[in-house]
């Protein structure tokens, strides 16, 4: 099994007001399949800070078939399930995470681009969509957590 060339940012800290939300934390994670390589960064805003940290870069084999079935099951769970309408809307989820996910033959995002303000989306999540985006959420936290 291979991976697709793809994009994906998660980011922890997508409500605002009147303000744009202040990230708590933002891991970016580029599939590169010609060279069987995950590209991933990630900064964290430490509590009481008021900006994230230095991103700190590292790259893993996407060659081993744990890591890209996760990348996988990955891209089936964001198929499966809806974003906001209009974005930015509201935090259908209600786990205040973002996750934009891009390759060749889809592209998914939630939250916005300015993050979740004051609105009401027309459509909503069930309690199935929830589980899905939460495991979706916790896919990316284990590929950022295997060792370079």
């Amino acid at each position: 099994m291979s991976i697709p060339e793809f994009s994906l940012r998660l980011q922890h800290g997508i409500t605002g007001g009147f303000a744009p939300p202040t990230p708590e934390s933002i891991v970016t994670i580029t599939g590169i399949p010609s060279q069987n390589l995950l590209n991933i960064t990630s900064a964290v805003r430490p509590k009481g800070t008021p900006s994230l940290q230095d991103a700190v870069p590292k790259s893993i084999s996407a060659a081993n078939a744990h890591t890209a079935a996760l990348v996988n099951e990955l891209k089936d769970i964001l198929k499966s399930i809806p974003t906001e309408s209009p974005p930015g809307s509201e935090d259908i989820y209600g786990m205040d995470t973002s996750i934009a996910f891009g390759c060749d033959d889809f592209m998914w995002m939630n939250g916005g681009p300015q993050g979740c303000g004051h609105g009401e989306s027309t459509v909503k999540a069930t309690e199935e969509d929830k589980a899905k985006f939460k495991r979706a959420v916790h896919i990316v936290e284990e590929l950022q957590a295997k060792d370079a």
